[in-house]
């Protein structure tokens, strides 16, 4: 019976403890980006960062963090607190009880998946800078012998790199470093034991590598990461100096707007077809033309990839359009191809001249742009061949007639 009754007891402390587990806190940041074609620069083809901009390259190093391709954000409701009284330098060379400041500095790959489709895509992200805003109980304590106790603030030790951010009173500093790739810690040591130590906000740049927005297709691409916020995690301050939050979490959404527009001339889409230089060889010499053609231009403008491909009014279960005579019950087929501008190629990278196109689509199944193609003149090239152009000038007048779709679909 007592067996029984200290069992029952320990099942009931083993629960209690399991209800009162502290959960981790975690911190969310929202990054936006997104991709639409500019007409004024073709040339540039990437995302633009449209997540709001706060702390220092806001308002104090906004041209030094351009030129970085870095942004800023700061968490006001950042707390890091100690677990100990910080040793002076005297105490030995322990960088993990003093002002410890690591950083995943590395590029880590992120999988953004499209909402609508599941393509899936990759962004890379690393912090490439790091400040805060700390008080102690007096600034002295940061001094050494000899050395100002802002050199350190101010001027920060390898391998993080100095801006011109730096601001104090009495008790409290904020500074910000900037952070080289793959580095290691930047770790400040006071002179004098600091009793009591407070981080009360926590400033930080990234830097962003998105992938080609050519390849991808329209609409949004969503996906997260995390990192961990503790001693030897991720954002690492140090044995002593003990985050609040555990996490930290990035969502991002990319949004991909493409451009794919043609545009034809007026009367462009009323094609008559004619033997090179006219009738007038026919006409006069009873002369028969070999082929009845005409090549019908366009403007192209495109920042993503598409597929093209035919339908038609008449067809004989072949991969052609035909022309219909409804006099004699007649039908002859018209061949059709395409040129696409500069700048436009296949699956193969190969340039698009004269390229047949046919009802099923083989042949131009992808067309990808290398830039965006703004307004940019190509081809569609209708010709009928000998052989029915003979059957076509056979007998009493005739005319032939039919309409014929050419659809260019960006759902590749």
């Amino acid at each position: 019976m007592m067996n029984k009754q200290f069992g029952r007891r320990l099942q009931g402390v083993f629960f209690v403890g399991m209800l009162f587990a502290d959960p981790v806190r975690a911190v969310t940041y929202d990054i936006t980006a997104v991709f639409r074609p500019d007409p004024t620069n073709p040339q540039v083809n990437k995302f633009t960062n449209t997540t709001p901009i706060s702390s220092v390259c806001k308002s104090h190093i906004q041209l030094q963090c351009e030129r970085l391709g870095i942004f800023s954000l700061r968490d006001e409701s950042f707390r890091a607190l100690a677990n100990a009284p910080m040793p002076a330098l005297t105490a030995g060379p322990d960088s993990r009880r003093a002002a410890m400041f690591k950083v995943p500095s590395e590029w880590r790959p992120v999988q953004v998946t499209h909402v609508g489709t599941g393509e899936v895509e990759t962004v890379e992200m690393r912090i490439a800078g790091v400040g805060s805003n700390w008080k102690a109980p007096n600034v002295s304590y940061w001094g050494w012998p000899g050395v100002g106790w802002s050199t350190f603030w101010r001027t920060p030790p390898a391998p993080c790199i100095a801006t011109s951010f730096f601001t104090a009173d009495t008790t409290s500093a904020n500074f910000f470093w900037v952070v080289p790739e793959n580095a290691g810690a930047c770790t400040v040591t006071p002179g004098t034991e600091i009793p009591d130590l407070l981080y009360r906000t926590l400033e930080y740049a990234y830097e962003l590598k998105t992938p080609k927005p050519l390849s991808m297709s329209t609409g949004q691409y969503v996906g997260n990461i995390t990192y961990t916020m503790q001693p030897r995690g991720d954002f690492d301050f140090g044995d002593i100096m003990i985050p609040v939050d555990g996490l930290m979490t990035f969502n991002f959404t990319l949004d991909v707007q493409h451009t794919l527009k043609v545009e034809v001339p007026p009367g462009g889409n009323r094609v008559e077809l004619v033997p090179q230089g006219g009738w007038q060889a026919w006409l006069q010499r009873n002369r028969k033309p070999e082929r009845l053609f005409r090549d019908q231009t366009f403007n192209l403008s495109a920042s993503s990839r598409f597929k093209m491909r035919l339908a038609c009014q008449y067809g004989d279960g072949g991969n052609t359009c035909m022309l219909y005579e409804p006099n004699s019950g007649g039908a002859v087929p018209v061949d059709i191809a395409v040129t696409l501008p500069n700048g436009m190629t296949d699956a193969a990278g190969q340039p698009v001249n004269r390229r047949p196109l046919l009802r099923d689509g083989s042949g131009t199944e992808l067309f990808q742009p290398g830039h965006y193609i703004d307004r940019k003149p190509g081809t569609l090239h209708f010709e009928i061949a000998r052989p029915a152009v003979e059957e076509m000038l056979t007998g009493p007048a005739k005319t032939y007639a039919g309409n014929v779709t050419v659809i260019w679909d960006s759902e590749v």
